[in-house]
């Protein structure tokens, strides 16, 4: 099957730090080039891929100093690829939205994975107006605004297998990794820890439009020798992170679509303390690779609950549920549909 995958131009496939889209435009793209399927990558040009590689700008864009305005480089996306379009027998999108009125218009079959939060305004309008596009879910929890819509599937993330290192005996210390915003929880994880009084590692990256709520609210709190803030690491950098953590904190604070550090983290073996939101009792089973939680007091408790739950068995979940192959033969299906 000759496949377009198209990934924001916002990080490289696969990011260099931050970037869940992306890692898993990424995983699934390997994935599917190894099932022998001919699959061409439009991304930006600092990319890495066994797949055809067409790049849509020189670099990610966060990352480019020179960038101050995304969409144009968006809008020049969709004319280049408006004139190749022919040459594939599917596409898939991961571009959101904004693609909508091209993906309709054009006369080949297309599929829309979204990875972002459905319950806004503002997008009322637009899913009213494209009830015809395809879509495809990464929780059943993101579907909730717009029921009604042309879903196709729902296909959780997966990763390979050999990507994240099992550790069986972890350090003493919990780990909290995602961005600074307030919907993340940070502050509460933060207050978590130090009622518990087990140190707290943080590997965050801190956006701009996220630059005063990090100085004004999560800066203050590091006034304690049990908070370490690492900022943003590499892959191996967050690997040595989870992988030696008593537990993750993920005590979210909106509808989280997915939450890939979760299936990142029982990739090591770790089990999670989250809040209960979102995507979050898809993805985790209370009691077994972790403790699903309403507020700060049950999260006290359910941390030093943490040595009850067997890490081994975190894996198994991980290895049944959220590998890599599961998740490019739930997508095959689909596309062969299509």
């Amino acid at each position: 099957m000759k496949i377009a995958e198209l990934a924001p131009l916002i990080e490289s496939v696969p990011p260099r730090f931050y970037g869940g889209t992306e890692r898993i435009v990424s995983y699934l793209t390997e994935e599917l080039v190894g099932m022998g399927h001919e699959v061409t990558l439009f991304a930006s040009g600092d990319s890495q891929t066994s797949a055809k590689l067409i790049p849509m700008c020189s670099k990610a864009l966060r990352l480019d100093e020179k960038v101050c305005d995304y969409q144009p480089y968006d809008i020049l996306m969709q004319e280049k690829f408006y004139h190749c379009f022919r040459d594939f027998d599917l596409i898939h999108s991961h571009v959101d939205y904004n693609w909508f009125p091209l993906l309709r218009h054009i006369n080949i079959p297309s599929v829309t994975t979204l990875h972002g939060r459905l319950d806004l305004p503002d997008l009322i309008p637009v899913y009213k107006e494209f009830t015809d596009t395809q879509l495809i879910s990464i929780s059943n929890n993101q579907r909730t605004p717009f029921p009604g819509n042309n879903w196709l599937a729902t296909i959780y993330h997966g990763l390979p297998e050999n990507l994240y290192t099992y550790k069986e005996n972890p350090e003493e210390y919990l780990a909290f990794l995602g961005r600074t915003s307030r919907e993340k929880g940070l502050e509460q994880a933060i207050e978590i820890a130090k009622r518990v009084g087990i140190k707290l590692k943080i590997s965050s990256k801190v956006d701009k439009i996220d630059k005063i709520y990090f100085e004004t609210n999560i800066k203050p709190l590091f006034n304690s020798d049990l908070i370490e803030f690492i900022g943003e690491t590499d892959d191996k950098g967050k690997n040595d992170l989870l992988a030696n953590a008593l537990g993750l904190l993920f005590p979210i604070n909106w509808p989280e679509p997915f939450g890939l550090v979760m299936i990142e983290a029982l990739a090591c073996g770790t089990p999670i303390v989250a809040y209960r939101r979102g995507s979050v009792p898809e993805v985790l089973e209370d009691g077994v690779s972790g403790f699903i939680c309403n507020d700060v007091k049950e999260a006290v408790a359910a941390v030093k609950r943490l040595p009850s739950l067997s890490r081994k068995r975190c894996r198994q979940i991980f290895e049944e549920r959220f590998a890599v192959r599961r998740m490019a033969e739930d997508y095959l299906k689909v596309f062969n549909k299509l």
